[in-house]
């Protein structure tokens, strides 16, 4: 049985080497591989199939809220890059350049899209002139490119997939419902989907987005206590509009600018899944968003009529909606068990020759690995149920850790004590001078995460200067 679990020795255990236990989960499933340019990764079969799930699913969603999709030009020349200064600044570290096309040299250097704002902003330049023509509520699924010095499978790589939503509004009140409307979007998918929780709320000035009014983020936490931001969407007001000439003639034929939002998440999502969820027998996946949701491994299958029997049944699962798959491999048994519960699927079927003697099969759950027999004839039933529970099991123990990993500090004592030896959010109040947020990444490396809607004060001086103060953050170490 040894090599059975090889799977599950050539991982480095969580508690020991967190960061080393993600990387080998993710490869060890085989999600993605490093190509030869450094900070690009290839997504193999099992990694695209889960963004896959994430687009089909969350595409669903915003096309319940009016969202139209489209596709942009790689490529921007420099100069409709530049017209919005603080945006090009923020981007200008990251942003690749192509100085030359074929053999010629090109008279204007072309940036690889880094984020799309300015081609939206000039395609709405030319198809807006009426109020008639608002609201454009356009997203694209597509690759950005940002030339990044560090790079970690899904978290942060020099290419990564994601959508961007840019809508135009024809007022502000429109826009600022608009992108609260994307970041409830992106919560709600979270936790019904991904069984992720979330926290909400603004970023502070010195964390928003370059260009934008105001930011608002979803932060998830992952087990090694470490915030993730997990999804952002931002009010632009009308500085793009301005420096992009769009404008609109209003129902009293006055010439107005549009005010726009811009929203977005990534495979960052799928990092999160692996962090949040995983253990150290590498990737547990919540049904709705599993490629493959049940793996059946027939026992003996060598025995007459157990591989006929396996695959009825999963024709049976399949019929009834499932994604199933039968591993008839001639590995053993318990490779099999290993490598499905390396490649994170839900529900595990093992069906041998007793079991079709007795008309049933073991079913087993990969989160909490508990083995049920169950009756043939009540085989999509309990299948439906088991992942149902899995769904909801999972979801409940995220927000159970999320609960429990967040702390509250009153001093600047108790604000360090807690990011030394307590992982996880603090909840610290803040004065609104940046040079407080400063003073703490510097002293602590904990950065501001955002100001939570709805939530009470918890005491009325700055955590960090002891000055009046009224805004709620939420605080931490972050990836």
């Amino acid at each position: 049985m040894a090599k059975d679990k090889k799977f599950v020795e050539e991982i480095t255990p969580r508690s020991e080497d967190f960061a080393q236990w993600y990387t080998d989960v993710v490869k060890k499933a085989e999600l993605m591989q490093y190509s030869s340019l450094k900070g690009f990764m290839i997504y193999k079969p099992l990694g695209y199939a889960i963004w896959e799930n994430i687009q089909k699913n969350m595409d669903a969603m915003f096309k319940e809220t009016g969202v139209e999709n489209v596709y942009m030009p790689l490529l921007m020349p420099e100069s409709l890059l530049k017209k919005e200064a603080e945006h090009v600044e923020g981007f200008a570290p990251e942003v690749a350049w192509v100085t030359q096309g074929g053999i010629q040299p090109l008279q204007e250097r072309l940036a690889i899209r880094p984020t799309s704002e300015t081609l939206f902003c000039d395609l709405y330049s030319t198809i807006v002139q009426s109020y008639r023509d608002l609201p454009k509520v356009y997203n694209q699924w597509c690759s950005v490119v940002r030339w990044e010095k560090t790079t970690r499978p899904f978290l942060r790589s020099s290419e990564f997939l994601w959508q961007e939503g840019h809508t135009a509004h024809a007022t502000a009140e429109e826009a600022e419902a608009r992108t609260i409307q994307m970041l409830n979007v992106y919560a709600d998918f979270c936790e019904k989907y991904l069984a992720i929780p979330v926290i909400k709320g603004r970023k502070t000035d010195k964390e928003k987005f370059a260009g934008a009014e105001a930011t608002y983020t979803i932060e998830t936490l992952m087990h090694d206590g470490k915030a993730l931001q997990s999804g952002t969407s931002h009010n632009f007001g009308d500085g793009f509009a301005r420096a992009y000439g769009i404008q609109y003639t209003d129902k009293n034929n006055q010439l107005r600018y549009v005010h726009q939002t811009s929203w977005g998440v990534s495979t960052r999502l799928i990092g999160a899944i692996i962090m949040v969820h995983g253990d150290d027998s590498g990737l547990v996946l919540p049904p709705r968003i599993a490629p493959v949701q049940i793996v059946i491994v027939p026992v003996m299958q060598q025995k007459e009529g157990v591989l006929e029997k396996a695959e009825e049944l999963r024709q049976q699962l399949q019929k009834a909606g499932f994604s199933v798959k039968l591993d008839d491999s001639e590995k053993s048994p318990g490779w099999k068990f290993a490598e499905a519960e390396m490649r994170g699927i839900p529900l595990r079927i093992e069906v041998g020759p007793k079991d079709i003697e007795k008309e049933q099969v073991v079913m087993v759950r990969r989160d909490n690995r508990k083995k049920v027999f169950v009756p043939m004839r009540e085989l999509t039933e309990r299948a439906e149920q088991l992942l149902e529970q899995e769904q909801e099991d999972m979801l409940a123990r995220a927000k159970d850790f999320l609960n429990s990993h967040i702390s509250d500090a009153h001093t600047y004592e108790e604000f360090k004590d807690a990011v030394a030896n307590r992982p996880g959010f603090i909840r610290g109040m803040w004065c609104g001078d940046e040079a407080c947020e400063d003073r703490i990444k510097e002293d602590t490396t904990a950065t501001s995460r955002c100001m939570p809607f709805d939530e009470d004060t918890i005491d009325d001086k700055c955590v960090c200067c002891g000055k009046p103060a009224h805004r709620l953050v939420y605080w931490g170490k972050a990836y």
